[in-house]
């Protein structure tokens, strides 16, 4: 994949404000499969600093909803204002459980590695999410993941670098889709694995920070073999 959107970015602020795999990459090849039109709202859930919704307001004219709880509103504002999108990318504060939005007010909910950390609860969907969106609206969601589940327990070779929380997080494609089968409240469009695993990781572990350091080891202890980055797309219905 090519990036053309993403890759006309600076480099340095995409880095200095990513907090995890590239973001803003995973959602250029996620939105090849949506179709997003100018002003419509959009829901960015788990926005982090800030880059998706940028993305988002900038490549297609949207008025972007930037909902995160571990980074303040101001401070999202400010980097949106240093981006002259203070007219189209509004900041919140919000707990994915507790949104201050109406029900069926966007016509798109997009949220970009951040899902699995609420999203693998059994009716997190149709209880939080799905409700949010207009009948007929686009549900996308990408989360990193795993190429098959691990039956077997955690690969010896990862255990030095594995948190209790990623066996709860860390799915498989088909883990993740008999998830979402369950709802009635959306039709699911396309669940699959996305191509661009190699370089939003590549581009975090430029990064300076103790996260993206931290995780060197575990990557190259992968080796390419267990980890994947999921999309699933649907139609509220």
């Amino acid at each position: 994949m090519m990036f053309t959107k993403s890759n006309m970015y600076d480099f340095d602020f995409v880095k200095e404000n990513m907090m995890g795999p590239n973001a803003i990459k995973i959602l250029e090849e996620l939105s090849e499969s949506l179709d997003i039109k100018k002003g419509m709202r959009v829901l960015d859930l788990g926005c982090g600093r800030g880059l998706t919704s940028i993305f988002l307001a900038k490549e297609y004219d949207v008025t972007v909803f930037a909902t995160d709880l571990w980074i303040s509103a101001t401070d999202n504002y400010e980097r949106i204002k240093s981006m002259g999108l203070e007219d189209k990318i509004i900041p919140v504060h919000a707990e994915a459980h507790d949104l201050p939005f109406a029900n069926e007010f966007f016509d798109v909910a997009i949220s970009i590695d951040a899902y699995h950390y609420f999203g693998v609860e059994k009716d997190y969907l149709t209880k939080y999410f799905a409700p949010l969106v207009k009948k007929g609206g686009q549900i996308a969601v990408a989360v990193p993941g795993l190429k098959q589940e691990f039956t077997n327990g955690v690969p010896v070779e990862l255990q030095p670098y594995w948190f209790d929380d990623m066996t709860l997080t860390l799915h498989s494609c088909d883990w993740w889709y008999d998830l979402w089968k369950t709802s009635d409240l959306v039709s699911i469009k396309e669940c699959k694995e996305l191509n661009c695993l190699k370089e939003s990781w590549q581009d975090w572990l430029l990064c300076d920070n103790d996260y993206a350091r931290r995780d060197i080891g575990m990557m190259e202890a992968e080796g390419g073999k267990y980890f994947n980055l999921i999309s699933i797309i649907a139609t509220k219905l």
